[in-house]
């Protein structure tokens, strides 16, 4: 995903930090805003019904209630779910690390592949090599805000 508000991703202070969450388009709190409002709203209703209008008898009837339902959610343990979950983000983490456009691999690949020992040979792998490292300093300065201040304009990459 290519962040087009890289730049105040970066200038981000810590009390401006929930104006950046808003503009966030894979933020986890715009996904879950509206489950974490309905939750809130129904535990605030449950607990106040319980508080201020259940009798005694109806409270240790809640109560057996809240236990039984409690017995069955044990049965699938959370750090089980939460293992899934965390291999699922290293998982995707280590693909995108190793799927980045390394150059030097490329250039083991010219080296074998493009044959001569003449100037020409030497002058066709350095020029292949200059625009592999082109098309990744291309697509690092669109994802990397380092990469983009030191080469802000084609100007910049030209020179």
């Amino acid at each position: 995903m290519t962040v087009t508000y890289s730049s105040k991703v970066a200038n981000a202070t810590f009390f401006g930090f929930h104006r950046l969450l808003l503009k966030w388009k894979g933020s986890i709190y715009k996904l879950l805003y509206r489950e974490f409002i309905v939750f809130a709203t129904l535990y605030t209703a449950i607990s106040v019904l319980y508080r201020f209008f259940l009798t005694g008898s109806q409270k240790r009837f809640f109560e057996r209630l809240s236990i039984y339902c409690d017995k069955y959610a044990e049965q699938i343990p959370v750090t089980f779910v939460l293992g899934f979950y965390v291999t699922l983000v290293v998982n995707r983490w280590w693909n995108q690390f190793v799927n980045l456009p390394w150059p030097d691999r490329l250039m083991f690949l010219i080296s074998s592949c493009v044959q001569g020992r003449d100037e020409y040979g030497r002058l066709l792998r350095r020029t292949l090599m200059r625009y592999v490292n082109l098309t990744s300093l291309l697509i690092f300065r669109s994802v990397s805000t380092a990469v983009y201040k030191r080469f802000p304009t084609m100007d910049h990459v030209v020179g």
